[in-house]
């Protein structure tokens, strides 16, 4: 087996910027995308586009808008599988000190510096704040020099204070961030994405990564805090959101679409990950598009 690159990614600013700003319109290819982190501090909006959210141990589907902040060094995948009519994907790359080592430490940025801890289980701000703050993030491009880092302290200062977001991760995560974990983690995540719909045995999954299958359990269970079926079924789970939302398929129809065979199984499985029967789930979610 070919050995993967470490998924340690180096990320640089240009020239004279303590921050990255980057932004495109294209659509992204999803199996490009593959499992790394940072040491950079990552904000990302994405005003109309479809996709998978991935970021520690948290998995979900998002449609339409997305504002993310993911903290340093907190292992996560490509977003948009699609972005849909004028959608553009904004993201700003930064490390938590850009302003220097003392930043953090002044007075007036207590606020700041706590969002960036939180930022460490990845935050997922609402509606009200992405309304706000997202054209000022797509702003950011109009900027340069310390006009940018003014307007970007604002977006920072305003995401400190607002209690419109849910934590991804907010009962922890185990992932282990060496490289060479990170590497095989990556090799899972994509060997799963591409074949969820179908049977997965745990000698097929565990010979991808060239592991007994009691050491790949027990690898497994240790970098991620779940089990490999469990992981499974919420891939499968993600894709039956997408497509109750997505599609006039029938639950049933969706059920075996998404790689379950038992309709009985689904349903209890969807429940525990959503917290919703997927009957509900596709009335809720239809209401609220947001």
């Amino acid at each position: 087996m070919i050995i993967k690159k470490p998924t340690f990614r180096k990320l640089t600013p240009s020239f004279g910027s303590s921050i990255l700003v980057k932004q495109h319109v294209d659509t992204v290819d999803k199996d490009g995308a593959y499992w790394h982190f940072h040491p950079e501090l990552e904000l990302i909006y994405i005003n109309k586009g479809q996709g998978k959210t991935h970021i520690g141990n948290h998995l979900s589907y998002f449609n339409n808008s997305q504002l993310i902040l993911i903290g340093s060094n907190l292992p996560h995948n490509g977003f948009t599988d699609r972005l849909t009519a004028n959608g553009t994907e904004t993201t700003i790359q930064f490390k938590s000190n850009f302003l220097g080592d003392d930043f953090l430490h002044v007075p007036e940025v207590t606020a700041i510096a706590s969002l960036f801890e939180r930022a460490k289980k990845g935050i997922r701000f609402k509606i009200e704040t992405k309304a706000i703050i997202g054209p000022k993030i797509e702003g950011l491009m109009e900027y340069t020099g310390l006009e940018r880092v003014l307007k970007f302290l604002e977006i920072l200062n305003y995401l400190a204070l607002t209690d419109d977001y849910t934590l991804l991760n907010a009962d922890g995560f185990a992932f282990e961030t060496e490289a060479q974990d990170s590497s095989k983690i990556d090799i899972i995540f994509k060997y799963v994405n591409k074949n969820f719909q179908n049977h997965i045995s745990l000698d097929e999954i565990a010979d991808e990564v060239s592991m007994t299958v009691p050491a790949f359990c027990r690898y497994f269970k240790k970098a991620t805090g779940k089990t490999f079926t469990q992981l499974v079924n919420e891939y499968r789970v993600v894709h039956a959101t997408k497509l109750l939302l997505e599609s006039q398929m029938s639950i049933t129809d969706i059920c075996y679409e998404c790689g379950f065979n038992n309709f009985s199984h689904f349903n209890k499985t969807f429940n525990e990950i959503t917290g919703k029967s997927a009957s509900s789930y596709r009335k809720e979610i239809k209401m609220i598009i947001q």
